[in-house]
């Protein structure tokens, strides 16, 4: 299967929520609708700092996607990218999908003048880590979150 990587387009909507939903499911996140309308509309829209891509196979049908957050930050003059979603369609996986969108986003990195890529991902995700070793060994951050109370 011919996989091709392209920046994301008002016409994938329905797949990436498709595919969106199997994400959070794999996170067990339960989201609103309202969030996922909200991040679908900051992805189209030009003048935000969230972007996607997608991967696509036969009739330009995506099968998996990357939301990637380019933002300013306090340790480099250059903006960096954040990957904070990766996900690829369970019946499209061991293809090479998660690793070319990957590499896409270091392509970018390299053209658009980025300091970095970085991401994260549960500790138990032993196949996404496979993957993610072959690019950058982890390094030795710790995550702290505090959410509101509701």
């Amino acid at each position: 299967m011919s996989i091709s990587i392209r920046k994301i387009e008002a016409r994938d909507e329905a797949a990436w929520r498709r595919l969106w939903d199997g994400y959070c499911a794999f996170y067990e996140a339960s989201l609103s609708p309202d969030v996922t309308a909200r991040t679908w509309h900051r992805i189209l829209h030009p003048a935000s700092s969230i972007h996607a891509i997608v991967a696509v196979g036969e009739h330009d049908q995506p099968i998996g996607f990357a939301n990637y957050v380019v933002h300013e930050n306090t340790w480099d003059l250059l903006p960096v990218c954040y990957l904070e979603d990766l996900f690829v369609d369970p019946a499209a996986r061991a293809r090479g999908v998660g690793r070319q969108l990957i590499a896409w986003l270091v392509t970018c990195m390299q053209s658009e003048g980025w300091s970095r890529l970085y991401w994260m991902t549960r500790e138990d995700n032993q196949r996404a880590r496979a993957l993610y070793d072959k690019f950058t060994p982890r390094d030795a951050f710790v995550r702290y979150v505090i959410k509101v109370q509701k």
